[in-house]
């Protein structure tokens, strides 16, 4: 039987629902896993332990008492360093953050706990979310390979998940920081249609483009969060108000039916041949799963992956408007030069940048008028080494953000899901990305291609 913490979260939920394991237990078990593996992995920047035994206490002595909150309840979770948590220590992965301490939690954390989720701690992430950590940090370590990448800005996240210490993970997108991790690192991952889930809360990188999704180990343990965190918040006026559907029940529903466009110049052109061969095999798997592939033409992304730069440096350079330039010593150079690119941005050239992203954004919706999702990777390279900047990958940064940060200026949900392993035992990614609150098909598609596939039960060396 496997050990209580390699469990997907699902499983504990109907383990707990079931008075099998007290969520206590389970709390102690996850840290007790954090004590003997972070000091090696790094993926926590704070974890707080006295109160995730309270709060699984209570958890435990409601679902006694029979007022079961539903599949979260008594959960071990943690969220990524970027959501305010009432009374603990928030950072930003800043130093000009770093003794913040909200006096309020962000809303999709106020939802977690609601629904009985524990929250272990906060997980390190890239200073500001941005590209690099800040150099006073000590970066987290990929459990598949300590000298390659963990992905951005969401690292601690990938890493915490796939290392099983915790159930699941809030990570955040805005030009590929759930997608690059959980690819990285192994792992599922949801970006949600832009203002799916309230951002209330959250520190913001480029606030038209950041996106709050769920990273965890399984299709359906993501869908599990998601139906959790999604849905209109007040205190966020961007947040959508459309009815939040059963994403638990889409797990189920299979793949016949749907249709799953396929550009194959595009899932080719600037990608490493081996990851690419992983992804078009995906291809089969899910037609014989009852989906019915079809040919497309993906819009040009040149334009828009050329102008993410500009755009997200201005609304960074925004949001850390009062802080920046007034205490630059407190900042790291990489991210300090990527604000000055925002605050030198012309309005000329963030106009053009806009009407490129609604260009594309206009082609795009076009293609979702005859198909339902499209196949492609969450990552173009094989894992990159840890100096992922410097080391020029095959295709340069284009075939780092082609495939990310495109479905970001146009607000796309996409889901990703480990779809085999390279030569050197790194994972690879599949991507699907869907129409504007196109999450159900889009997990209904990756439950069916898990359940078609075995590569979710491998795992990463370092955390066995």
């Amino acid at each position: 039987m496997d050990a209580l913490h390699w469990l997907t979260l699902t499983e504990l939920a109907g383990r707990i629902k079931a008075r099998e394991v007290s969520p206590l237990e389970a709390t102690r078990a996850q840290l007790d896993r954090i004590a003997a593996l972070d000091s090696k992995l790094h993926a926590y920047v704070t974890v707080t332990a006295e109160r995730a035994l309270a709060h699984a206490l209570g958890a435990e002595a409601e679902i006694t008492a029979g007022r079961y909150r539903g599949p979260l309840h008594g959960v071990p979770i943690a969220v990524k360093d970027l959501y305010w948590t009432k009374g603990v220590r928030t950072t930003w992965g800043t130093a000009v953050m770093g003794d913040h301490v909200p006096t309020e939690s962000a809303t999709v954390v106020e939802r977690l706990e609601a629904a009985g989720a524990v929250i272990l701690g906060k997980l390190a992430l890239t200073e500001g979310a941005y590209a690099t950590h800040h150099p006073s940090v000590t970066p987290p370590v990929n459990p598949w390979n300590a000298e390659r990448w963990t992905g951005v800005s969401s690292s601690g996240s990938g890493v915490a998940t796939s290392a099983a210490m915790c159930y699941g993970s809030l990570g955040s997108d805005t030009g590929g920081s759930i997608r690059f991790p959980s690819a990285a690192c192994g792992v599922v991952g949801i970006k949600p249609t832009w203002g799916r889930v309230s951002r209330y809360g959250v520190f913001a990188l480029g606030a038209s483009l950041d996106h709050v999704g769920p990273m965890t180990r399984d299709v359906a343990d993501a869908a599990a969060m998601l139906g959790v965190i999604a849905g209109h918040d007040p205190k966020d006026p961007t947040s959508l108000r459309a009815p939040v559907p059963d994403y638990a029940a889409a797990v189920h529903q299979g793949a016949r039916g749907l249709r799953v466009g396929l550009d194959e110049q595009f899932v080719t052109e600037y990608m490493d041949p081996e990851v690419a061969g992983l992804v078009l095999a995906c291809a089969a798997v899910l037609r014989d799963a009852g989906a019915t592939v079809v040919p497309v033409k993906v819009p040009k992304v040149d334009d828009v992956v050329n102008s993410w730069t500009l755009v997200c440096a201005a609304e960074a350079a925004a949001a850390h408007e009062g802080l920046y330039p007034e205490r630059a010593a407190e900042y790291g150079p990489a991210f300090a030069a990527f604000l000055d690119i925002g605050r030198s941005a012309t309005a000329v050239a963030y106009a053009k940048a806009h009407d490129a992203r609604l260009q594309f954004s206009g082609a795009l919706a076009g293609l979702f008028e005859d198909v339902d999702m499209l196949l492609c990777p969450s990552l173009g390279v094989q894992t990159p080494p840890l100096n992922m900047l410097g080391a020029n990958p095959p295709g340069g940064v284009n075939a780092i953000m082609r495939f990310t940060a495109p479905f970001d200026f146009s607000g796309s949900p996409t889901i990703s899901v480990p779809c085999g392993f390279t030569a050197d035992g790194m994972p690879a990614s599949l991507q699907l990305v869907g129409r504007h609150l196109g999450e159900a098909p889009l997990i209904a598609a990756a439950a069916a291609y898990q359940r078609a596939t075995t590569w979710q039960s491998r795992r990463p060396p370092l955390a066995v």
